[in-house]
Parts: structure tokens; sequence; C-alpha cells
């Protein structure tokens, strides 16, 4: 409970830390009543308490701390089953960040899988590239050999015109 008065809003976290604090304090005090009351003096005390305050008032006494004993016992209850909804949050909370937590390593497994066929799919590419610039460029030198051969040829045909008409 207290985790969750903090967690809140300033506005709301005041006002909840202090009845934080005051059921803490009624808690304490009810522990420490009942404690003195289940104690094995607390026969001697209850009889002190009743000599002191005299015979008359020994129904009114036993009654009050009958009254006293079950708001404590009534209190002890309510504050047990806080602490019992408390730890079932705690639980559900726990249980859902495990569930949070295994699905982000999923996530980054999966990125980083994802990540490391990337960059083989970029090599290949890389590769692929100089692969083409290699065939352009053998492409583009080949032409020049065809052009120049060509080129070669058409002078020696025009050389052995030449000379043949000239003839």
């Amino acid at each position: 409970m207290d985790l969750e008065a903090r967690s809140l809003q300033p506005g709301a976290k005041a006002v909840l830390l202090a009845k934080l604090r005051e059921y803490k304090s009624d808690l304490n005090k009810l522990k420490r009543e009942i404690k003195r009351i289940t104690s094995p003096n607390a026969n001697e005390i209850a009889r002190d308490e009743l000599l002191e305050s005299g015979m008359a008032d020994m129904h009114t006494v036993s009654s009050d701390q009958r009254e006293r004993v079950a708001m404590s016992v009534e209190r002890l209850n309510q504050s047990s089953d806080r602490i019992t909804e408390s730890r079932r949050t705690i639980m559900e909370t726990e249980e859902l960040g495990v569930s949070i937590l295994q699905d982000l390593h999923q996530q980054r497994e999966t990125l980083l899988h994802s990540h490391k066929k990337l960059h083989g799919v970029d090599d290949a590419i890389d590769k692929s590239k100089k692969v083409l610039t290699s065939m352009s460029r053998r492409m583009t030198k080949h032409k020049w050999i065809v052009g120049s051969v060509i080129g070669a040829l058409v002078v020696a045909i025009l050389f052995v015109m030449y000379f043949k008409l000239s003839r």
C-alpha cells in the first residue's frame, strides 16, 4: 500500500500517505493492546484494573474491554485483508512485468536476427555491385577493342582499295 500511495500524483499522494500513517499507528496500538490483553499477566492486570475501579463497575469494564478487543480484532482483520489484497496486486504486477520482459527479450532476439540478415544482404549487394561494375568496365573495354578493330579494318580496307584503284 505504501508503494502504491507513493506512486500516485502529489495531491492524492499526501492524503493517502497521511491515512496510511494513521492506519499504521492504529494497527500498532491495537497490536500492543492485544499483547497486553493476551499476555500471561493479563489476568492480573485486569484484576488490578477492576479492583481500582471498584466492584460495581466490573460489568462495565469487561464490556468495554470486550468492545475494544472486538474493534481491535475487526481492525486487524481489515488490515490483514488489505495486506492480502496488496500482496495479490504485487504478484499480479510481478507476473505482468515478467511477461513484458519475456516479450521484450523475444523482440530483441528478432531484431538482432533481422539486423544480421540485413548485414548479409548488404554484403551481397556490395559484391553484386562490384561484379556489375567490373562487367560494365569489361563491356566498355570490349566495345573500344571491337570499335578499334572495326576502325582498323575500315582503314585497312580503304588502304587496300586505294592501292588497287591507284594501280
